[in-house]
């Protein structure tokens, strides 16, 4: 039986109750080949939907399952605070023309479109999956006991990278992260696979200047 903890390899299906699949990385349920690639994660770790990381426990590895989840257990509620009036000017100065249905990428979130009236355009932020029932059917592969790939999964999902040297039974990590996050993936390291992780600088400090982008999404 998998626990906390366990590295897995999963196989899964996700689609909304009675209706479209909107995620999956089963060959022949992807759109492109891109989609079908593998997903490994640390149980309990938050890398995936909570509800089916939670169905992760107890289950054994080569069998196949099937779980329901209701919206608080998913995506959520829709929240209609997060449905907001855009002047059109915003989009204007992109080079834009918003469309009712158009997505778009505002900041690094996507949004919807509800509609556009004169100079206004009615935005809508809730998740699209936000107040539906989801469906996962998953297969769990393998578990995975390699701490080298153990690393690269857990460096990968906090850092975006799985590049690293083992050096003296330390894992060295070559680049410019912030100390809050690779403080945190260090203690995480620590914690999962006993080994400590440094970080080696890169001799450019790079700084983020980070501002609204707006983009079709």
């Amino acid at each position: 039986m998998l626990k906390k903890k366990d590295f897995v390899d999963i196989e899964f299906t996700a689609r909304i109750k009675d209706g479209e699949v909107f995620d999956t990385n089963v060959e022949e349920n992807a759109r492109n080949a891109e989609e079908a690639k593998p997903l490994k994660v640390c149980i309990g770790e938050k890398m995936i939907l909570k509800g089916f990381d939670d169905a992760l426990e107890g289950k054994e590895t080569g069998k196949e399952y099937e779980i329901d989840l209701k919206p608080e257990n998913a995506f959520g509620f829709r929240d209609p605070k997060l449905v907001k009036i855009i002047p059109i000017s915003v989009f204007s100065e992109k080079n834009i023309s918003p469309h009712a249905g158009m997505l778009f990428d505002f900041d690094g979130i996507v949004a919807k479109i509800s509609s556009v009236s004169g100079g206004r355009v009615l935005v809508d932020f809730n998740n699209p999956l936000a107040g539906k029932n989801i469906v996962y059917q998953f297969k769990i592969l393998r578990k995975i006991d390699d701490k080298n790939e153990q690393m690269k999964i857990l460096s990968e999902f906090c850092l975006g990278t799985d590049k690293f040297e083992m050096k003296n039974g330390k894992a060295i990590f070559e680049g410019n992260f912030s100390r809050q996050s690779f403080e945190s993936f260090s203690k995480k390291v620590r914690e999962i696979l006993g080994i400590e992780a440094e970080q080696k600088k890169t001799s450019e400090e790079s700084v983020e200047m980070k501002g609204i982008k707006i983009s079709k999404a």
